[in-house]
């Protein structure tokens, strides 16, 4: 592929090819918690998300992107280091807080290195009256001082920064509360359920109230940017907006569908040379965002061992897979390991006795959706689809179409006319898991345990 050719492909004006390197750029990341791309410019109609849609048509919309882990801190313990959360040890949900434990094979904090390129490093709390931070971290590994402050302006003059500014919303809790008390709200009778839910009140309650939440934080970041237009720092500045996790609603979170690792991610970038208003739809992780962090700070990412690579430039890996990974989410053991392509997704249940509705206290007293289907369930009234989920057990093999079944109802693991792609998925799956030095095969040390 000739050079223009290739920087068409990544969104990259021709100019990009021959500008020189300027000054080190402030860097912002802006997550919203437990979300997927249900946003206007992916597509969705069910929500008014004006400001995102804004960003991404100043930027570079990513359509295939996907968390590591469909759960907060261990997706966090990836994109915080470059590194994939099982080859770390930080797999396991809400590990390793009290037992002093240090990242594996050299990983390390992007603010760390940010550090050593002479930027500063905040978590941001307070943004405008009204509007804060949560100044989450939630790693899975000893950080005594992951950011140097709160706020870019306690920066030296002319001193470049990062900024993580996390929003709750809309992760299940309080956001989900303040999101109704918006003056519009999602209608639920207008929605369209997925296959895999019954179409109940409850039901389309808790999906709305969902997407009120994502109504909410878009009005969040619309403060953020103008609180960063007031200080002049739009234009100097990479944004990327990204989610930790997938939607926080039945067969999303804590599951390896696409509902509960695909997020959407807009990278704005000016005077880099990228299209404004392009898309991209190669397949990418959220440690390709880390690593696009570092080098565009001037880190040397060769050198760093990271498991993604910059989403634009010369130093760009096309990705043909995205490995995501569930371990034990609070106290529900588990590990299953996924593979996704622009086609396929196949899972490997290593815990197939194991039911996908095991007991966890989050999931019972935060999804409204599973006490229904429990009951329909038990009176018969679920459909072959909705069904599945309610499964005694798992099946040790998944194998979905996701271009013909968006939803992943549809198991084709033991279909004759799908042998082929069930193999080579297999085998990109033991290839990674020996590669990665997967730490999921060990049992997790009782002192490690946070419950």
């Amino acid at each position: 592929m000739r050079r223009r050719q290739f920087a068409a492909a990544l969104g990259l004006a021709p100019a990009v090819l021959s500008q020189p390197r300027k000054a080190p750029p402030n860097i912002i990341w802006i997550t919203g918690e437990d979300m997927g791309p249900a946003l206007n410019c992916y597509g969705f109609s069910g929500t008014r998300t004006p400001h995102l849609d804004r960003l991404a048509a100043e930027g570079v919309k990513f359509t295939r992107t996907f968390a590591t882990a469909p759960v907060c801190s261990s997706s966090r313990s990836g994109f915080m280091t470059g590194a994939h959360q099982v080859r770390t040890g930080a797999h396991h949900h809400r590990s390793h807080r009290r037992d002093n434990f240090q990242l594996r094979a050299g990983a390390r904090l992007v603010t760390d290195r940010l550090r050593e390129q002479g930027y500063f490093t905040c978590n941001v709390l307070d943004i405008a009256p009204g509007v804060r931070g949560t100044g989450k971290t939630d790693l899975n590994f000893t950080a005594p001082k992951p950011f140097d402050g709160t706020h870019w302006n306690q920066r030296r003059p002319n001193q470049p920064f990062f900024a993580h500014i996390n929003f709750q919303a809309p992760h299940k809790g309080p956001a989900f509360v303040e999101a109704r008390k918006q003056a519009r709200l999602v209608n639920p009778a207008s929605l369209e359920l997925p296959p895999y839910w019954p179409d109940h009140p409850v039901v389309r309650d808790e999906y709305a109230n969902f997407l009120d939440a994502i109504n909410l934080l878009d009005t969040q970041i619309g403060v953020t940017l103008e609180a960063l237009r007031k200080d002049d720092l739009l234009e100097n500045s990479v944004i990327a907006f990204f989610g930790d996790n997938g939607r926080c609603l039945i067969r999303g979170k804590q599951w390896l569908y696409d509902a509960g690792v695909q997020v959407p991610l807009i990278v704005r970038w000016p005077g880099a040379g990228l299209k404004a208003g392009s898309e991209r739809d190669d397949i990418v992780t959220l440690l390709d965002v880390t690593a696009t962090t570092l080098d565009c700070a001037g880190v040397d990412v060769a050198a760093a061992r990271l498991d993604g690579s910059p989403l634009f430039g010369p130093k760009h890996v096309q990705r043909e897979h995205a490995f995501v990974a569930r371990d034990r989410c609070d106290m529900t053991l588990d590990r299953i390991r996924a593979v996704r392509t622009v086609q396929y997704k196949y899972i490997r249940n290593f815990m197939p006795e194991r039911p996908y509705t095991q007991f966890n206290a989050y999931i019972e007293k935060s999804y409204p959706t599973l006490g229904v289907m429990k009951k329909l369930h038990s009176e018969g009234k679920l459909n072959a689809t909705q069904q599945l989920f309610m499964a005694a057990r798992k099946p040790a093999e998944e194998l979905y179409d996701v271009i013909a079944d968006p939803h992943e109802v549809r198991n084709l693991a033991q279909s004759p006319r799908h042998r082929q792609p069930l193999a080579e998925l297999r085998g990109a799956m033991d290839e990674w898991l020996d590669k990665i030095d997967d730490q999921g095969r060990f049992p997790e040390k009782p002192e490690a345990q946070v419950l």
